[in-house]
C-alpha cells in the first residue's frame, strides 16, 4: 500500500515539530502536581503565505473530551501554549494546527481594499463564502442566532461598496466568531505526549524513616505499632510530614543474621526486616511482635489524623521461609544442584534472602500476585512506598505496577530506592515513580554539588526525575558525617531540605548518630539488625534546628518548588548560595551556607538581580529564617561571614 493510500481523511496540511517537552517515548511521562502549568512549545509551520491557528489540547486518558487553549506565536514560527491538570491521574496533550482561512482572508483583502485592486469584488465573494461556512458549522452547534447573522453579512458582502463594512471586517468582535466556530477539516493533530499528574507531596514533602520495632525504646524490649505514636508526635514536630517504615512484615528464621550482619543470630536477635516470610505469613502479613493488621490500621489513622503520610517499604524479597518459596518454588532462581539461590552482592552476601525470578515461566502470575501484594495495603489506607532497589527487577514490572496502582488510586506514590547507573535511574523515573533517591549523599564540594543540583533541576531531568536528598539511611553512613560534630550534620540537612524540594532523614540523625562500622560506610551496631534504644533528647541534638529548617519550607512557597533552582556567585571555595523563588516574585528564598564544619567563612557574595526581580542598585532587606536576623543590603555585592559554632548559614527570605 502507498504511502496515499495509508494516509486517512487527507494529508498533513501543517508541520509540527520540536515538540517540548517531550521524552521521546509515548509511554514516558512527564511529572506534573495538581493545577501546576505545563508550558509547551512547537515548532509549527505549513506552505505558502497563510496564517496559521494551533491548540494545546489534553484530557485524561480514560475520558473522551479533550479541553483546549490557543497557542501564540513567538518569533521564527515557535508557537508556545500552557496548560494545567486539575485531577490526579494520567494525562495525555497534543497539538492540534490548521490554516486559518478567515484570518489569511483579511490579511489578503485588506491589502487588495488598501490597493485599489479592481479584483477587489471576487475577494469579497471569498470572504461571503467563508461567512457561510461559518455559519452552516454554528447552525450545527445549535447557535442559529450566530448563523443568521453570519449569513447576512455574507450578504452585505456581496454588495458594493465595501467600505462601510471594512470596520466590521477586520474588527475583534467579528474575530472572536468566527474563532468559536474554526474549519478543521484539514487540521494536523501531533503525536500525543503523555503526563502523570500526583498529588502535592510528590514534589513537596519532607521524610522521616523509623524502625516501629524500636519504638518502646525499652532495652530488650521489642516494640509495636501501639508504642509509635510518640515517634509520630516527634516527627511531627520535627515538621516531617511523611513516616517511612521499614518492612514490618514476618521475618524468616532460616539464616537469620545476627547483630552487625553476622552470619549466626543468637535466640533473641531480631533478624532484618528484609528477610521477609515466616511461618507467620508473608507480605500480606505483619511481623506478629509489631502487632495485628487492625493495629496497624490504627496507627495509619492516627497518623492520618495529624497530617502525616505512612510509607511502607515494598522490598520483593522473600526469606528461605516464605510461603512463596513453599507454595511457587518456580518464581526463584533455581541452581544446579536444585537449590534457590540466595541475593548476593559481591562481596556482600545475603543468605537470609532470596531474590525473585521476575522472567520466570509463570510470571504473569508472579507479577499480577506483586502488584495485587501493593493493592492490598493500598486498600488499608498506604498511599506511599518507598521501593527497596528496584533497579534489579525489570523496569517494565514497575510500568505496569505504577500504572495499575494509580489507575485504582491515582493518590499513591512511588520513591524509588535505585542507587545504581544513572541510565537506570532516569529510566526508573521516565516510566512513573513519584520521587527517587540520588547521589546527593556523596556531593560533598561546592562544585560537585552545583553541578549535581544542576543537572538535576535545569537539564530536561526535571520533567521526569524528582530528586528526594537523603543526607544517610540505615544503609549508608558516608564518610563526612563519620565522627564528625553536630555542624556537619545541620550542613548536611541544610543542603538536603533547601537544595530540593523533597528530603528525609533516617532516625538518629537528629542525635548526630554518626559511629561507622570500620572501614565501611556502614553504622556499627546497625539497626537493621537489633532494636535501638535511644535518648531522644540527648545533649547536642539538632532537633530544633530541623524543626525551624521544616517550618521555614511550609511556610514558604518557594521553597516548595522543585525546578526554581539559581546559584549565584561567592569566590570563596566553601561558600555556596543559591535562590528559589516563586514563579511570580511574591516569595525570594537566598540560601547561603559556609560547607565547612570547623572553618569560619568570610566572603563577598554576588547576586544575580534578575533572576531576584531586582534593580542591580536596589535597596532591599534579607529576614534569616533560621537565626531571627534582619540586615538591609544594597545591589548585588554584599559581604558574609559565616561561622560554624554559630550561624553557619543564612536563610533568608528577601523582603523589598
Amino acid at each position: 500500500m502507498s504511502l496515499i493510500e495509508r494516509t486517512p481523511h487527507h494529508a498533513p496540511t501543517v508541520v509540527i515539530e520540536n515538540f517540548y517537552p517531550t521524552l521521546g517515548d509515548s509511554s514516558y511521562l512527564i511529572k506534573r502536581v495538581v493545577n501546576e502549568p505545563l508550558h509547551v512549545t512547537a515548532d509549527i509551520f505549513t506552505d505558502g503565505h497563510v496564517l496559521l491557528c494551533a491548540v494545546l489540547k489534553y484530557r485524561r486518558t480514560n475520558e473522551q473530551t479533550w479541553t483546549e487553549f490557543s497557542m501564540q506565536p513567538r518569533d521564527n514560527d515557535q508557537w508556545a501554549g500552557q496548560c494545567t491538570f486539575d485531577k490526579c491521574g494520567r494525562w495525555e496533550y497534543v497539538i492540534e494546527a490548521w490554516v486559518d482561512n478567515w484570518q489569511t482572508w483579511k490579511k489578503h483583502f485588506k491589502a487588495k481594499f488598501d490597493a485599489l485592486d479592481p479584483e477587489i469584488a471576487i475577494e469579497a465573494r471569498e470572504g461571503a463564502r467563508l461567512l457561510e461556512l461559518t455559519a452552516d458549522r454554528a447552525k450545527n452547534a445549535g447557535a442559529k442566532n450566530t448563523s443568521k447573522e453570519l449569513h447576512e453579512l455574507a450578504n452585505m458582502l456581496r454588495l458594493l461598496p465595501l467600505e462601510h463594512l471594512i470596520e466590521v471586517l477586520m474588527g475583534d468582535d467579528l474575530q472572536s466568531i468566527l474563532d468559536r466556530f474554526p474549519d478543521r477539516t484539514l487540521s494536523t493533530i501531533s503525536k500525543s505526549n503523555h503526563a502523570t499528574i500526583e498529588r502535592e507531596r510528590a514534589r513537596f514533602s519532607a521524610w522521616y524513616e523509623f524502625f516501629p520495632r524500636s519504638a518502646k525504646n525499652q532495652s530488650g524490649q521489642h516494640g509495636s505499632f501501639r508504642d509509635c505514636l510518640p515517634r509520630l508526635d516527634d516527627a511531627k514536630a520535627m515538621g516531617f510530614d511523611v513516616v517511612y517504615f521499614p518492612p514490618i512484615h514476618p521475618i524468616g528464621m532460616s539464616h537469620r543474621k545476627g547483630r552487625n550482619n553476622t552470619l549466626t543470630a543468637h535466640q533473641d536477635d531480631v533478624g532484618s526486616p528484609w528477610a521477609i516470610g515466616s511461618a507467620n505469613g508473608g507480605h500480606r502479613s505483619i511481623e506478629p511482635a509489631l502487632g495485628t493488621l487492625n493495629d496497624f490500621e490504627w496507627l495509619v489513622s492516627e497518623a492520618k489524623i495529624r497530617d502525616l503520610d505512612i510509607a511502607l517499604d515494598f522490598a520483593v524479597n522473600c526469606s528461605p521461609d516464605h510461603p512463596y518459596v513453599k507454595e511457587h518454588p518456580d518464581w526463584f532462581h533455581q541452581r544446579e544442584d536444585g537449590s534457590i539461590r540466595y541475593a548476593e552482592n559481591p562481596p556482600k552476601k545475603y543468605q537470609d534472602i532470596y531474590p525473585i525470578n521476575f522472567h520466570c515461566a509463570d510470571w504473569k502470575a508472579l507479577w499480577r500476585e506483586l502488584i495485587d501484594v501493593v493493592l492490598f495495603w493500598v486498600k488499608r489506607g498506604v498511599k506511599i512506598f518507598r521501593v527497596d532497589n528496584p533497579h534489579t527487577k525489570p523496569v517494565s514490572f514497575w510500568e505496569v505496577l505504577i500504572a495499575e496502582v494509580q489507575a485504582y488510586d491515582p493518590e499513591v506514590l512511588f520513591l524509588a530506592e535505585a542507587f545504581t547507573k544513572p541510565r537506570m535511574m532516569q529510566g526508573l523515573g521516565k516510566i512513573g515513580f513519584s520521587q527517587s533517591y540520588t547521589y546527593f549523599t556523596w556531593r560533598e564540594t561546592k562544585q560537585e554539588l552545583t553541578e549535581y543540583a544542576t543537572e538535576l533541576t535545569k537539564t530536561d531531568m526535571r520533567w521526569y526525575y524528582r530528586a528526594n536528598f537523603w543526607p544517610n539511611t540505615p544503609d549508608i553512613l558516608p564518610h563526612h558525617l563519620q565522627h564528625a560534630g553536630p555542624a556537619m550534620f545541620k550542613i548536611r540537612a541544610a543542603l538536603a531540605a533547601t537544595l530540593s524540594s523533597n528530603w528525609g532523614i533516617y532516625s538518629g540523625y537528629e542525635l548526630c548518630e554518626n559511629q561507622p562500622l570500620p572501614g565501611r560506610e556502614e553504622y556499627l551496631d546497625s539497626e537493621k539488625f537489633e532494636i535501638k534504644v535511644r535518648n531522644w533528647n540527648s545533649p547536642d541534638n539538632i532537633k530544633g534546628f530541623i524543626r525551624v529548617l521544616n517550618e521555614s519550607r511550609q511556610s514558604n512557597a518557594a521553597l516548595q518548588y522543585y525546578d526554581n533552582l539559581h546559584f549565584h556567585a561567592a569566590h570563596h571555595k566553601d561558600i555556596i548560595i543559591y535562590s528559589k523563588t516563586t514563579p511570580d516574585l511574591s516569595n525570594r528564598i537566598l540560601i547561603i551556607i559556609n560547607l565547612s564544619p570547623s572553618e569560619v567563612a568570610s566572603d563577598m557574595v554576588h547576586l544575580d538581580m534578575n533572576a531576584l526581580g531586582l534593580s542591580n542598585d536596589a535597596h532591599y532587606h534579607v529576614h534569616d529564617l533560621i537565626h531571627g536576623l534582619r540586615y538591609k543590603w544594597h545591589g548585588a555585592s554584599n559581604y558574609v561571614s559565616l561561622d560554624p559554632s554559630a550561624t553557619f548559614m543564612h536563610l533568608f527570605r528577601i523582603e523589598s
